[in-house]
């Protein structure tokens, strides 16, 4: 997206303030002010808005390839990352990049239009967790909570505005200029680039925030390839803090369920 106007500002009743001065990998206009409800509970959630049109933008960027970001020997930025053209074969930065500890602990998507809930997960509880590494013998796989599958039916791709309800923890640093870029892609054909800022993340806080996607309306003839082709659609979800990469998930998709 263009930038061109501010970006988004968490609200620090859920633990995101405005900047100073599963297993779940889960795609996202200018940022404008965002919206806030109560939850049931208690808490903030934020709905935050993709960028203005990044998918434009990022065709405007200079192609780069996985192969020159890994080459670079420092860390990779968003500019950077804007200039992919193809999903990635492997990971860009490794699980130990995230020194802030930042955790996604529960994920929901729903359709905006009807409020129906696509889909939902919920980390386990941290005890749970423990027991299952104990339990696990051999090399850790390095795609443990960095790569989720999913398979929706072919009504998904009809679909027009998604939200994307993410709960995270962080640790015990500052979280600055928290931001998230997700890029999906049909085969080597990039669909839609989503790009969303959280903000600042105070130290030690538990924050919710629903990602607003608008979708690219598909020609009928593109949906029954990804219905035909499953898996064959995939993301690749950039996170970083003061524009550097932290985190990398991916994620594949199948819109053939029910068939």
């Amino acid at each position: 997206m263009s930038g061109s106007k501010p970006r988004t500002q968490p609200n620090s009743d859920s633990g995101l303030a405005p900047e100073p001065g599963s297993r779940v990998d889960p795609v996202p206009t200018a940022a404008t002010a965002p919206v806030r409800e109560r939850k049931t509970g208690g808490g903030v959630l934020k709905r935050l808005k993709s960028r203005r049109n990044p998918t434009a933008v990022a065709a405007d960027r200079r192609l780069v390839t996985e192969e020159e970001l890994r080459a670079l020997g420092r860390d990779i930025t968003p500019d950077e990352v804007l200039g992919l053209r193809a999903v990635t074969r492997d990971y860009l930065c490794k699980p130990e990049d995230n020194i802030y500890n930042i955790d996604f602990t529960r994920f929901k998507i729903r359709d905006l239009e009807t409020g129906t809930v696509l889909f939902e997960i919920a980390k386990p509880p941290s005890s749970d967790l423990e027991e299952e590494d104990e339990e696990e013998n051999g090399d850790a796989d390095s795609s443990a909570g960095r790569f989720v599958r999913y398979q929706f039916t072919p009504a998904f791709l009809r679909l027009r505005t998604v939200g994307a309800t993410v709960e995270f923890t962080v640790g015990d640093r500052p979280v600055n200029s928290f931001r998230m870029i997700e890029r999906h892609y049909f085969r080597e054909h990039l669909l839609k680039n989503f790009d969303f800022d959280f903000g600042f993340c105070i130290p030690n806080s538990r924050n919710t925030c629903e990602h607003i996607y608008e979708f690219p309306q598909l020609p009928e003839d593109q949906i029954r390839l990804m219905v035909e082709h499953p898996y064959e659609t995939r993301s690749d979800s950039f996170y970083f803090v003061d524009n550097k990469l932290i985190m990398h998930n991916k994620a594949d998709y199948a819109y053939n369920g029910g068939q």
